[in-house]
């Protein structure tokens, strides 16, 4: 099973080093590592042939800004007729002994499948039990640096929407697994899709990590449009849209390990636009600037 590990970046030198350091030993000569520098391009190439512990090849490439737009731009800077199980790393994500390993082991007969995802607080979401059917209820437990899907089966429903998720030039700077999920089931290829064991995970941070107040409200109001907008754009239940908007209010004391209390009427006014598709104020901001 050939890995292709794509990873879109604004240039975080250090995370990237952390990143590169922890597959030492894990990747093989089959597979190959494309880095998507959006920023500090030079400095990127220059990191990456540092690592020549790595026995796999390492494509550095660049991309317009966006990480839908990255992450397909890795996938075609691939080397062609290799048919590679695709995983998305975040910049901040790192890979503990193992991980590879059980990313390789998934089914070969499987189109797609999710790994869990760590971060300081533990688990981001509870993957449903090996074996449970992908559907449009569970789809939003699977997120990109969650998600491993065939590269043929990933551009034949074609690839990340670009006009969404995070950094794209709309106001919707979330949802682009999921969307990508949601065509898989629609194109009915979802009946092989595996949830990895819960001992296959890799470590990342938590979404409000390093950001100041006025930072974290920004990305949380922007990923919550995004959200909102998935919700009317693939038709779910009224009654679906209206519990995601009143949770909203609730999503800082849900998540209070990480959020304050406050922060649920940014998520809450977010969704609402999303579910409008009506956005308030004249300036909107990408989810992340930094």
């Amino acid at each position: 099973m050939n890995i292709g590990l794509v990873i879109t970046t604004l240039g975080r030198e250090q995370e990237l080093r952390r990143l590169l350091r922890s597959l030492e030993g894990q990747l093989t000569t089959t597979d190959v590592i494309v880095i998507v520098a959006q920023r500090n391009l030079e400095a990127v190439r220059k990191l990456a042939r540092e690592f020549t512990a790595l026995t796999c090849e390492i494509v550095v490439t660049t991309s317009p800004m966006g990480a839908s737009r990255g992450r397909n731009a890795g996938v075609e800077a691939l080397p062609a007729g290799v048919d590679y199980l695709l995983h998305f790393p975040n910049d901040t994500t790192w890979f503990p002994p193992g991980t590879i390993a059980g990313i390789r082991s998934t089914p070969s007969t499987a189109s797609a499948g999710a790994l869990t995802v760590t971060d300081e607080n533990g688990p981001k979401f509870q993957l449903p039990a090996p074996g449970t059917p992908l559907d449009r209820w569970n789809v939003w437990t699977v997120i990109e640096m969650g998600l491993v899907i065939r590269r043929s089966v990933f551009t034949m429903i074609g690839g990340f929407a670009e006009s969404i998720g995070t950094g794209a030039s709309t106001p919707w700077q979330s949802g682009e697994a999921t969307d990508l999920l949601l065509r898989l089931i629609r194109s009915g290829q979802a009946d092989s899709f595996v949830w990895l064991p819960a001992e296959t995970s890799i470590g990342g941070i938590s979404d409000p990590h390093g950001l100041s107040n006025v930072e974290r409200r920004r990305k949380l109001r922007t990923y919550a449009r995004g959200f909102g907008r998935l919700l009317t754009n693939w038709k779910y239940p009224l009654y679906w849209r209206a519990a995601a908007l009143a949770g909203g209010l609730l999503f800082g004391v849900r998540y209070r390990s990480s959020f304050q209390a406050a922060d649920g009427w940014w998520v809450f006014v977010g969704r609402f636009e999303g579910l409008t598709g009506h956005c308030f104020g004249t300036t909107l901001s990408t989810a992340v600037d930094r």
